[in-house]
């Protein structure tokens, strides 16, 4: 059996859409020809702790097939968590994982503690996908997974970005936050990796 798996960020988003970008629908965007990952590079790699403080090696993932989203609990997409997990929960039988890391680095969306994020996350939408420990996804500080990511694919503009990554730990296409999590392109690209 095949899994995906789906990356998420989860970083505040209830203040203004500034800056969210312009993207319709589900278009990636275009990942850089000749970038690490587009030459085949697993990105899939290191230990990162989880929301609860657990550690948890992201190389177990590889063979699945991943979708990584920065998130955000005060954002105008944080209602995004909510097709973040029925995705989560109709594919994950078939080998969709998804992979949640919260940050504060777009307007201060998440002020919120691990364990706040953690709790804000369940008790509103139910998640029970991987959450990650708020961390950094753009600036000199990004975590490596993020460094690797924006290689391949670019930087997230905002919240709720979304890196779909293939079986191999590859990444496939960017999708910025103006893609809904059940959009029918997105979904049927990860269909088709499945």
């Amino acid at each position: 059996m095949r899994l995906v798996a789906l990356l998420v960020l989860c970083a505040g988003c209830a203040v203004a859409f500034a800056g969210c970008g312009s993207d319709a629908g589900a278009a990636p965007v275009p990942v850089a020809a000749g970038a690490a990952s587009a030459s085949g590079a697993n990105v899939l790699h290191g230990v990162y702790s989880r929301l609860n403080g657990a550690r948890d090696d992201i190389g177990h993932y590889r063979g699945r097939v991943v979708l990584v989203v920065n998130t955000a609990t005060e954002c105008g997409f944080t209602p995004q968590f909510d097709g973040l997990e029925k995705l989560y929960r109709k594919y994950k039988g078939k080998g969709l994982v998804l992979l949640g890391f919260p940050a504060n680095d777009f307007a201060g969306q998440e002020p919120r503690s691990n364990k706040d994020i953690a709790t804000f996350c369940k008790n509103n939408y139910g998640v029970s996908f991987p959450m990650f420990a708020k961390t950094h996804v753009v600036g000199a500080h990004k975590n490596p997974l993020y460094t690797r990511l924006t290689a391949a694919a670019g930087a997230p503009e905002w919240n709720f970005n979304k890196y779909l990554l293939d079986r191999r730990g590859r990444v496939v296409a960017r999708y910025t936050q103006n893609t809904e999590p059940l959009d029918p392109g997105l979904v049927g690209r990860i269909k088709k990796l499945l």
